[in-house]
Formats: structure tokens, C-alpha cells, sequence
């Protein structure tokens, strides 16, 4: 009989208490990693040269593939589970896993004399991939003192691993960088995160290591991992995979040139939307039943999330040419600007697109996503290879933009669903970038610190002749207090 593992069934009450500030400390964990990440990435784009950074992104996400394959979503099976898991559960998950990891592992092995010679890669790069599959090791062991943690919806231990292991990473790749490690800074860097790392979550929840394989048990994690798993692999297929051939393509060099454009363009992303979304995905499930609720919680979050990203997407794009001159050794990004620019349309769109998806969740259209990422990976596929054959690392840049474009087909699908305003959540703060734009363009020959001030300034008097002088708050406290319940 399964011995069974008390993973802290807890009550009601307590998880309540655990989500809302499990929300905290995950937010609050985002705004903190995305400052370390997006200093360190500043910091090694100014000492590391293109190619070595275009190296690490294009080794990085050949190494990550693997991680989709590692454990057939037996992971995310035993968190969903509503039954206790037992020992057996844990044990089967963990052998399954190390036995497809090791599997993987072997056959990168055997399979990276060809991929060096296929890619050209040189000494530094072959270190950096023996040191990424360690890591993918290490990762491996991670998997289920992960899993009792957010069994038991400590997401406060979950965030301060992933915290140390960032801030590991970039402390040890910076300083390598700055005294010329070159791309052997982010081997050591990868390594020393991962052990820092699967030794802090095993100290943090350790749990009875042990090697089992059940039938019933695999049968019964199986029917919701592999459903799970390959939307998973959808999103792979469309990510990693076209980064992988576009390193065949336009070399490490080109991949970094559009990996520094990506990564900036995508960074009020991370700080504004996905801490927005993650928030109030729940309170859109809630308010189903209540159409004229769902709507103006819709305006209001694409509102709020226009309202930041809009801008400083704007900002980047017309100030980037300025900006990089302040720097000297950051000149270099000289021929990434047009891709900026490009890559910042693209991230403006998803800054619409992301929360209506995420809506689409919400009201339990699984299936529509699914279509949506289906249409995203065969644009992807047909449009980026081409364009980058084409015109280059510029190419893909163009592809992605124009991919872009087909972020109106949730906008339509999710507006038909709840007739929500376009005018009132996203044209306001549009209009008002235009303005901020068109004035930043006009005001070029002035000190790069007063027109910023000065656009800045349109862009604020704008919103308020558009919304009134009360909309930023109320924006705000309604996202909470939906979400809180009150």
C-alpha cells in the first residue's frame, strides 16, 4: 500500500491567506528579478561583444527544448492532483524523469561533436553547453521539492530560491564579463546557479528521495500531463525551436543583435503586464456572470497596461539612438536600432493581445487559445525563416512586426464575447503616445534629458484632457478590489 506523504493539506482559510500573499511576494519577487535581470543584461551587453551574447541566447534555448521533454507534465500533474499525493507519486515522477533527462542528456552527448561543426562553434561555446546541460541536471532535481512547495503554497521559500539564483547568475556573469571571460563568464555563471540553487530548495523542503516506477500512478498523472505538456510544446515549437534555426541562419552575431532588441522591448512587459495579468486572471473568471463588470474590468486593465507600457515602449524606440552614445563601449548595438524600433511595436500589440488571451482563459476558451498559438507558430514559421534568408537579422525584425498585426484576431474574438470598449482601455493611451512621439521627434535638437521631460509631459497632459484627473486611481483600485473580493 502507497505510503502517503503529508504535503500540508491545509483549509480554507489557509489558503486563502497563502494566495493573497502568495500574489505579493510574487509580484514583488518580478519587480525584484526583473531589476537584477535587466541590470545585469545592461551589464553584459556592455562587456561581452554581440556574438557572445547571440552564443548564449542560441545555446541557452537549444539546451531548454530539453527541459520540455524532461518530465511529459508528470510535474504539473502532482500539483493539480486533488487527491494526496503519495510517496509513490513522488517517487515514480522523480525516476521517470531522471531516466528521460539522462536519455537527453546521452544523446546531446553523442549528438555534439556534429552540432560544434553544424554551428561553428568554438572552445568557449562547447564549455558553455557542457555547463548548460549540468544545469539542465541540476533543474531535473529541482522538480519535486518544487512541486510540495507549491502543493503547500509557500510561494514565499519558491520566490526566494529563484531570487538568490538570479542573483547568483548575474553577480557571477558580470564580474567574469568585466574581467574579460567572455562567453566563459555565463558557463560559470549557469553551474554556480544551479547548485546554489538545488541545494538552497532541498534545504527549504527536503523530502525522501527514492527511485519507483506504478502503473496506476503513471496512468493517472499521465491523463493530465500530456494534454498539459503539449501546449507546452506548442509554445516551444513557435520559441525555441525558430531561435535554434535562426542560428543557422544569421549566426550568433544576428542573434544577438535581435536578442538585445527582443530583451529590451520586451522588459516593460515583464515589469507591467505580466504582474497585471497574473492578478487579474481570477478576477475575470469571477465576473463570468456578469457582463457589464467583465467589460469595464477589461478597459480598465488594457487601460492601465497601455497606460505604462504605450510610452515606455515609445521612449525606447525614440531615444535608444541618443541613449546608447552615453556609453561608449555600447555603440556597438548601433546596428540593433531598427530592430528596437520593430520589436517594440511588436511588444505594444501584445501588450493588448496577452490580457485578451488571458480573458479567453478566464472565460474558458482553452481551445480558441490553442487555435491562436497554432496561427501565431505557423506565422512565425513561414514568415521569420523567410525574411531572415532575405533581409537578414533586420528580416526577423520585419517578420516579427508584421506577426504582430495578427494580434487584432483576439482583440475581435474577445470583443464580440464581452463588447468591451477599444476607445475607453487602449485609443486613449495610444493617442497620447502619438502626441508624446510626435513631439520627442520635433524636439531632437534639444539635450537628450529635456525633451524626455518635456514628451513626458505631453504624454501626461494628453491622458488627462483624454480620461479626466480621477481615472489613474480608480484604474488601479478597481483591478484590486476585484481581485480581493471586496
Amino acid at each position: 500500500m502507497a505510503e502517503e506523504v503529508t504535503l500540508g493539506d491545509v483549509d480554507l482559510t489557509t489558503v486563502k491567506a497563502r494566495t493573497v500573499s502568495g500574489v505579493v511576494t510574487l509580484i514583488s519577487r518580478s519587480f525584484l528579478l526583473q531589476f537584477v535581470a535587466t541590470g545585469g543584461f545592461l551589464a553584459l551587453s556592455i562587456f561581452l561583444g554581440r556574438p557572445e551574447i547571440g552564443l548564449f541566447i542560441a545555446v541557452n534555448d537549444l539546451v531548454s527544448i530539453l527541459g520540455y521533454f524532461s518530465d511529459i507534465g508528470l510535474a504539473a500533474s502532482l500539483i493539480q492532483k486533488k487527491d494526496q499525493v503519495t510517496i509513490t507519486d513522488l517517487r515514480t515522477t522523480f525516476t521517470i524523469q531522471q531516466i528521460i533527462v539522462l536519455i537527453l542528456i546521452s544523446l546531446s552527448l553523442s549528438l555534439s561533436p556534429w552540432l560544434f561543426n553544424f554551428y561553428h562553434i568554438g572552445n568557449g561555446g562547447t564549455w558553455l553547453f557542457y555547463s548548460l546541460l549540468a544545469a539542465f541536471f541540476l533543474a531535473s532535481l529541482k522538480t519535486i521539492p518544487s512541486v510540495i512547495l507549491e502543493r503547500k503554497l509557500q510561494f514565499k521559500e519558491l520566490a526566494a530560491v529563484e531570487v538568490v539564483e538570479t542573483v547568483i547568475f548575474y553577480s557571477i556573469a558580470v564580474l567574469l564579463a568585466w574581467r574579460g571571460g567572455g562567453v566563459m563568464s555565463y558557463a560559470w555563471a549557469v553551474v554556480f546557479r544551479g547548485l546554489i540553487g538545488t541545494v538552497m530548495i532541498y534545504w527549504l523542503s527536503p523530502w525522501k528521495i527514492g527511485l519507483a516506477v506504478s502503473i496506476s500512478s503513471l496512468k493517472s498523472l499521465l491523463s493530465f500531463g500530456l494534454p498539459y505538456q503539449i501546449n507546452s510544446l506548442v509554445a516551444t515549437v513557435k520559441d525555441r525551436f525558430i531561435n535554434i534555426i535562426l542560428w543557422k541562419i544569421i549566426g550568433a552575431d544576428g542573434v544577438g543583435i535581435i536578442g538585445w532588441a527582443q530583451t529590451w522591448s520586451q522588459k516593460p512587459l515583464r515589469f507591467i503586464m505580466d504582474n497585471v495579468t497574473r492578478v487579474t486572471f481570477p478576477s475575470f473568471a469571477r465576473l463570468q456572470d456578469n457582463p457589464a463588470e467583465l467589460r469595464q474590468a477589461i478597459e480598465r486593465t488594457l487601460f492601465f497596461i497601455t497606460l505604462i507600457t504605450f510610452p515606455i515602449l515609445a521612449g525606447l524606440a525614440v531615444f535608444a539612438p541618443q541613449l546608447i552614445t552615453l556609453i561608449p563601449r555600447y555603440s556597438k548595438w548601433q546596428p540593433a536600432l531598427l530592430a528596437l524600433v520593430l520589436y517594440c511595436f511588436n511588444s505594444a500589440w501584445a501588450s493588448v493581445s496577452t490580457p485578451l488571451t488571458n480573458t479567453l482563459n478566464a472565460l474558458g476558451k482553452v481551445k480558441t487559445n490553442t487555435y491562436l498559438m497554432l496561427m501565431w507558430t505557423a506565422l512565425t514559421w513561414i514568415l521569420v525563416p523567410y525574411f531572415a534568408y532575405r533581409l537578414g537579422y533586420n528580416g526577423v525584425a520585419y517578420a516579427t512586426a508584421l506577426i504582430a498585426l495578427s494580434s487584432v484576431v483576439p482583440i475581435i474574438i474577445v470583443k464580440r464575447l464581452t463588447h468591451f470598449s477599444l476607445i475607453n482601455g487602449v485609443l486613449k493611451p495610444l493617442t497620447a503616445t502619438l502626441v508624446m512621439i510626435a513631439g520627442a521627434l520635433l524636439l531632437t535638437p534639444l539635450p537628450l534629458i529635456i525633451n524626455m521631460i518635456i514628451s513626458l509631459l505631453l504624454f501626461t497632459i494628453t491622458v488627462y484632457l483624454l480620461v479626466g484627473p480621477d481615472l489613474f486611481v480608480q484604474t488601479w483600485k478597481k483591478i484590486i478590489t476585484a481581485r480581493l473580493g471586496r
